[in-house]
């Protein structure tokens, strides 16, 4: 605990934090899951000189490999700062196309806490932005990096500078896909419920780039999936049907949320979509997340947002800062899982 007093306008006003957060479901110290997820280094190849523009290459044994390793950064922060330094004069290309707040800094302060070294680069201040081919950026950027780290909106994008690299490409959101998000979104289910197999996960909302990751790690770790979106932002159905997966569709959102272990939504216009903003906070009014949606599901359902929150717009305040929310572990799990993966694409 700790305790500082300021200067402020009031007399006497101290302001104080609490370094750990009260947890209704008890301890989800990290080495719970390490006890559950026997270490199986043969798996981790599968990341060996790969790209990681989705999870859908990767199976369920790799990804508890990348997750055990994330338990172990979690449980013991200091581990590889005080006595070892994996990618010690390695260098991250963080290269965004899009703003961001948490992909950013989960990435740099993930590749500084394992030694490396960490370069922004955005479209103002590179020729990122000014028309140079994807595939000359990728040629030049990779004979300069050890890794990149690629944040756009048009998947194209990465595909194209993923085909013209010569180091390995992790995709930190595209329109397509979230790889990064549905790591931390397991691992955060798993650290605290030991198995995501066979649970009930409702996506309320739009159907976007982070739930077509749920609809690919569904068939990974064998989970039933139920989403609810209004007519013209359901999922694509070649998606669904190339996955595999155990994955419901409902008209009505209280139908996807009953009897749920996850209620999972996200903002109601992604970017690029936000020129749609009235038109969708419209169409989207009936599929808030809030006290009585959270009331008819599992008791111990938990709340899932990637963040940024909208509130008392996707979701309201009383669910989001509620004892069944989890978004803070879940931001804070997206610096262990990407430790944990360009630990393992780099060594």
């Amino acid at each position: 605990m700790g305790s500082y007093k300021v200067k402020t306008l009031y007399k006497d006003k101290s302001f104080s934090f609490s370094r750990i957060g009260p947890d209704i479901y008890g301890s989800t110290h990290p080495q719970n899951l390490l006890s559950e997820i026997k270490e199986r280094a043969e798996f981790l190849y599968e990341l060996l000189d790969r790209h990681v523009i989705s999870i859908d290459p990767f199976s369920k044994d790799c990804l508890l490999q990348l997750f055990r390793l994330a338990a172990k950064f979690e449980s013991n922060p200091n581990r590889y700062i005080s006595h070892n330094s994996p990618l010690k004069g390695k260098i991250l290309i963080n290269a965004f196309y899009e703003p961001s707040t948490r992909t950013r800094l989960s990435f740099e302060a993930g590749m500084f806490q394992l030694g490396g070294h960490s370069i922004y680069l955005n479209t103002r201040d590179s020729q990122l932005g000014r028309g140079e081919p994807i595939e000359d950026a990728a040629q030049v950027i990779s004979r300069m990096s050890d890794i990149v780290m690629i944040r756009t909106h048009e998947h194209a994008t990465i595909e194209r500078f993923a085909g013209h690299s010569r180091v390995p490409v992790i995709n930190g959101l595209t329109n397509f896909f979230h790889p990064c998000q549905i790591l931390a979104d397991v691992y955060t289910y798993i650290e605290k419920f030991d198995s995501i197999e066979g649970r009930e996960i409702a996506w309320i909302g739009d159907s976007n780039n982070v739930c077509n990751s749920w609809i690919q790690a569904s068939k990974i770790f064998n989970f039933n999936l139920k989403i609810s979106s209004p007519e013209g932002y359901k999922p694509k159905e070649n998606l669904i049907n190339i996955s595999k997966g155990t994955i419901n569709v409902f008209d009505d959102p209280y139908e996807a949320a009953k009897n749920s272990d996850i209620i999972i939504t996200d903002v109601w216009a992604s970017m690029g979509d936000e020129k749609e903003l009235n038109k969708r906070e419209r169409d989207f009014s009936s599929w808030q997340v809030n006290k009585k949606m959270m009331s008819i599901a599992k008791k111990n359902c938990i709340f899932m947002h990637c963040l940024p929150a909208h509130r008392n717009k996707e979701v309201t305040s009383e669910v989001i800062d509620g004892n069944q929310s989890v978004v803070w572990d879940e931001a804070e799990n997206r610096l262990h899982t990407q430790k944990a993966l360009m630990e393992y694409m780099l060594t």
